[in-house]
């Protein structure tokens, strides 16, 4: 069965008086803000919070200081809840009110029904692309742990290149990006990557993962360069910035790299309550990723 959602487009019909306002916009103002200096934004993994698949994690970011959340498409045997045209409603609503993105959408729970070997997977991943689109987000991280764990699996590994390359011209026509999240190393992301052959498919890295796997996630960085989608900003050692993970140079990889995409806080250690740490993660990396730069 085909996935259902709701069209963006239809659901911002009645905000014709933002897009008149927009359109009044002076050409020296358009010049002024394609001038502006690009920084960073900074969301949060709504199961970080408690919240996930929850429009209410929206709010939750919002209060704790932060521009976006990673949403979750959550469980499912048949079809995943995010499939559900209302559910998407209700998130766009969110947005709206809140004043806050949906920086990406996850899909956690392919660690438990893995892509390399469940039937469903293929069909879920084309339809998270009709989400997306409908949702108007650019980013699908697509986990490979648990279940779904890719190391020292050579089959597995070749089974996922196979779907990827059937799925990424859709993903490609569509605008978005299908980011994989494992315990590869860079090298072995690139030739996944260059085995499946479209723009369409990147690493979505995660400084957190990388460290406890022991790569240098320094030079990972400036390897993967371009083919980086997002990433997620985590410490298995500690709260950001009291770990083993040194942000300062994370910023001078980076840079050298030139992303300016979203940082997503996926805390692992929260001494202070879930949210409380979501909140101080942020303030500390405001401090090396601020808005502007």
């Amino acid at each position: 069965m085909k996935c259902p959602f709701i069209n963006r487009r239809q659901f911002l019909i009645g905000t014709a008086g933002a897009a008149a306002s927009l359109a009044m916009t002076s050409c020296a103002s358009v010049s002024q803000l394609t001038k502006a200096p690009r920084g960073f934004k900074l969301a949060v993994c709504d199961w970080t919070i408690g919240k996930r698949t929850d429009p209410a994690s929206l709010e939750a970011a919002k209060r704790l200081g932060l521009d976006g959340v990673q949403v979750d498409f959550g469980g499912g045997q048949d079809n995943l809840q995010l499939c559900n045209p209302d559910l998407q409603k209700r998130f766009l609503e969110q947005a709206k009110k809140q004043q806050i993105e949906i920086a990406s959408l996850a899909m956690g729970v392919l660690n438990e029904v893995p892509y390399k070997s469940d039937l469903r997977t293929e069909r879920w991943v084309s339809e998270a692309i009709d989400v997306a689109r409908a949702m108007d987000v650019k980013v699908i991280l697509l986990a490979f742990f648990g279940n779904g764990d890719l190391k020292n699996d050579k089959q597995g590994v070749n089974t996922v290149v196979t779907r990827l390359k059937k799925v990424a011209p859709k993903a490609k026509k569509a605008g978005v990006i299908l980011g994989i999240e494992s315990w590869l190393s860079a090298e072995q992301h690139l030739d996944i990557i260059d085995r499946v052959g479209s723009s369409a498919v990147k690493v979505y890295y995660d400084v957190g993962n990388s460290t406890q796997a022991g790569y240098d996630i320094y030079k990972e960085i400036r390897l993967l360069a371009k083919q980086i989608c997002e990433i997620h900003a985590k410490d298995y050692k500690d709260v950001l910035g009291k770990g083993s993970i040194d942000f300062k140079k994370v910023r001078q990889a980076i840079d050298d790299i030139g992303y300016r995409g979203w940082l997503v806080i996926e805390s692992v250690k929260t001494p202070l309550g879930a949210e409380e740490t979501v909140r101080q993660d942020g303030l500390f990396l405001r401090q090396i990723f601020p808005p502007k730069v």
